[in-house]
């Protein structure tokens, strides 16, 4: 069975490419805009807006602090379409067994130090490995409970 963190990574992967694209250093509005050769004065009258609000958007798309609305607007207005996506640093799946992995790891640490002080330690490092990774693919059936403690 294909867990959602597969499928989502997979669909991602085809996306990899794209989030690999710098955005141009004045910003796409202004970059299609021009390469279109349009004026923002024509933008905005085909976004029913002023001229000056062209003049904002573009300096708000290069700052970082542009609305998704107002790019949505702009790219409709040149004939394009706004895509959004998160792009991991590393397939979701990953995170998920690396993150299982602290957690049964913390948690099997707490129960040895436990046992140790009732003189019961485990000396078989197998069996450690074992068990930390039992414990990592529990904690993969309701990921949820990798994300309570934030360490």
């Amino acid at each position: 069975m294909v867990t959602a963190s597969e499928q989502l990574d997979r669909r991602l992967s085809e996306l990899r490419p794209l989030a690999d694209a710098a955005r141009p250093v004045r910003g796409w509005i202004r970059a299609v805009r021009e390469t279109l050769g349009m004026t923002t004065g024509q933008l905005a009258k085909r976004m029913k807006v002023h001229q000056p609000r062209i003049v904002e958007l573009e300096k708000a798309e290069t700052k970082g602090n542009i609305t998704m609305q107002s790019l949505e607007r702009a790219a409709e207005a040149l004939g394009c379409r706004v895509v959004y996506v998160l792009m991991p640093l590393k397939p979701l799946t990953t995170t998920l067994q690396e993150r299982a992995l602290q957690v049964a790891e913390r948690q099997l640490s707490s129960v040895e130090q436990t046992m140790r002080l009732e003189a019961q330690g485990v000396d078989d490092e197998e069996q450690r490995k074992r068990t930390r990774q039992r414990l990592a693919d529990e904690l993969l059936r309701r990921p949820a409970r990798l994300w309570d403690d934030d360490r």
